[in-house]
This record gives structure tokens, sequence and C-alpha cells, in this order.
């Protein structure tokens, strides 16, 4: 899923979670529907759902573009992730914080 709004963002928060092989398609459906598709109405400007199936787990990285950090959200520190409710179920490990970066340079367009 891919959505690019006309606005240029300045920031891009970038999620990573792993999770057994097997449940990864389950994961996949869950995660979309529950922090991926949430994403859009809190005012992200785009958002970059990607999979990596490695032997026995699957790391989902998810960007989302923002115009500002305080449209990310999470209070003062917009690094610190909110757990879904299913996901100490599927997730190996429940990861504490999300990369923030600053995006400098825009050539292009993804999705």
């Amino acid at each position: 899923m891919s959505h690019i709004d006309s606005k240029q963002p300045r920031f891009a928060r970038v999620w990573r979670g792993r999770v057994p092989r097997s449940k990864a398609d389950a994961y996949q459906r869950y995660w979309l529907e529950n922090g991926v598709k949430p994403l859009q109405d809190k005012g992200a400007l785009g958002i970059q759902m990607l999979r990596d199936d490695r032997d026995t787990e699957t790391e989902f990285v998810t960007i989302s573009y923002w115009d500002s950090l305080q449209a990310m959200g999470s209070g003062p520190d917009p690094s610190r992730t909110h757990h879904l409710d299913r996901d100490p179920e599927f997730l190996i490990e429940l990861p504490e914080r999300a990369q923030i970066l600053t995006i400098l340079e825009t050539h292009g367009q993804a999705g």
C-alpha cells in the first residue's frame, strides 16, 4: 500500500517487527487493517508496508511520512511505539521504538 499526499513530508517514521514465518500471512492482514490503515486517518502523508521473508521468520517494515513530529502523535516522544492488542500473539519481540528520520532530499516518487 502506498499513499503519497501532495505535501512534501519532512520526516519518516520507520517501524520494524519480526514474526515467525508461519504467522506472516496472518500478521500481514492484521497489521494492514489495524496498524497501517489507521495511519492515514492520523494524517500520514504516505505509507509503505514492506515484507522480507527469511527461512524461519518474516520481518515487516512500515515507513510512514509526516510533515511534523507532532503529527505523528505518541506525545512528546514520537519514536515510542504503541502495541496493537494482538501483537504479543504474533511478534517475536515487541519493539519499543521506531526510528525517526529527517528527510533531506526526495527524488522521484515511490509507489
